[in-house]
């Protein structure tokens, strides 16, 4: 079985080295092994976001949320995401989407333990 955390570290190289098309293909040949990994949809969301791929960014970022909803920091990186569909479409409603995500974010972050 090809080892996923190698192939993530090669497309996170590529993406170091601007090469974004090539590190998109490595993080989806991951997603087609592992389809809940979910270090590669966080990574496809920057990269398709980058490249003007909004909803393709959207969609992998909100994924992320899903397979770790508990996980504050991914709701973080949903809410910078929706930012960023904005800015590249001005299309307002990602600005309340992400208020929303930005929103769960927070009840994560400080919701109390469990005893």
């Amino acid at each position: 079985m090809t080892d996923l955390t190698a192939l993530y570290d090669e497309a996170d190289r590529l993406k170091d080295d601007g090469k974004h098309d090539e590190a998109v293909a490595k993080l989806r040949s991951i997603l087609e092994v592992d389809p809940d990994y979910t270090l590669a949809h966080m990574a496809l969301a920057v990269l398709c976001g980058r490249m003007g791929q909004h909803e393709e960014a959207v969609k992998h970022s909100r994924r992320a949320c899903e397979l770790e909803p508990l996980e504050a920091f991914n709701f973080t990186a949903l809410s910078v995401t929706y930012q960023r569909a904005f800015a590249g479409t001005r299309n307002q409603d990602y600005i309340r989407l992400a208020e929303e995500a930005m929103a769960q974010a927070n009840v994560l972050q400080y919701r109390q333990p469990t005893r």
